[in-house]
């Protein structure tokens, strides 16, 4: 491969002390769905980790028809958007995330990295601006002009290619509800990982926008995400992993994939009291809603 091919690029999570190995595929979902968020350009696990192949490959084989994969800075959106040229289950989303944007506006490089997203997303398999947003637990007081400013840009994008955005929101739920109200929000805009409540939920459900679950819906201290899927409508919730992050309970720290979504709507449906069949049904549809087909 030549150097500047996009496949080439390569984040590594930090493995530290926790426990690496992947944990076992849940049983397969009869109905299948989408991941609606991942980061499969980072690797983890023991030695190098899964290829992308792998990934999707184990997630096909536990019904998980597609992922969309996530960017967060140049390198990372190329790669994404090269993947899904590639790969007929991925699609991509490109964006300068809100804790890289402050960086990139240190080094005088924000609008050349907001032109770049332009660039990518005019790609007929980049199906959404993301992950977008404020973050203010990461950044301090001093980056926040530029996180407003790179998220005011983004959606302005979406809205120039007419795709979806996937938002990030940490800390910021106010600030970030504002944003969309003074500029707009696009047609379709996904809380990605939601991590509101359900008076939040509510709000999000008064304008039309779709809130994505993560695994950490299953953990202990997560009811207020439990308390928001319960009262969000149906037709606007999604499924996501954030992977290699954010692993469903019993497996919460170890390397999170794809393959792993199972196990999270199956905790949404006995949340909701629902079907899992017709849940899983309702997911994939939404995900056509917004993202388009894989086709």
């Amino acid at each position: 491969m030549p150097a500047d091919d996009p496949s080439n690029y390569v984040r590594h999570r930090e493995k530290g002390a926790r426990d690496v190995s992947y944990p076992p595929s849940p049983a397969a979902l009869a109905v299948p769905v989408y991941d609606n968020h991942c980061h499969l350009e980072i690797a983890d696990g023991e030695g190098d980790g899964l290829s992308l192949d792998e990934q999707l490959d184990r997630a096909a084989a536990v019904g998980i028809a597609g992922v969309v994969q996530a960017g967060g800075d140049i390198s990372s959106s190329r790669w994404s958007a090269d993947a899904a040229s590639r790969h007929p289950r991925v699609l991509a989303a490109v964006a300068i995330h809100p804790n890289e944007a402050p960086e990139y506006a240190a080094a005088g490089r924000l609008d050349e990295a907001i032109a770049v997203i332009d660039e990518l997303a005019a790609q007929p398999r980049v199906r959404a601006i993301g992950e977008t947003g404020l973050d203010f637990f990461r950044t301090g007081q001093e980056g926040r002009g530029a996180q407003f400013a790179s998220f005011e840009a983004h959606i302005a994008l979406a809205k120039k290619h007419g795709i979806a955005m996937q938002i990030h929101d940490r800390d910021a739920h106010d600030a970030v509800l504002s944003a969309l109200a003074q500029h707009g929000a696009p047609d379709r805009t996904v809380f990605h990982c939601f991590s509101g409540d359900a008076a939040m939920a509510r709000v999000a459900a008064e304008h039309g926008y779709y809130l994505s679950f993560a695994g950490n819906i299953t953990f202990k201290n997560a009811q207020n995400l439990r308390d928001a899927l319960a009262v969000a409508p149906r037709d606007h919730i999604l499924v996501e992993t954030d992977a290699p992050f954010l692993t469903p309970a019993p497996y919460r720290g170890r390397p999170n994939a794809p393959y792993l979504v199972p196990t999270t709507v199956r905790f949404m449906a006995d949340v909701l009291d629902a079907d899992l069949d017709e849940l899983c049904a309702q997911l994939a549809a939404n995900t056509i809603d917004v993202y388009g087909s894989f086709d």
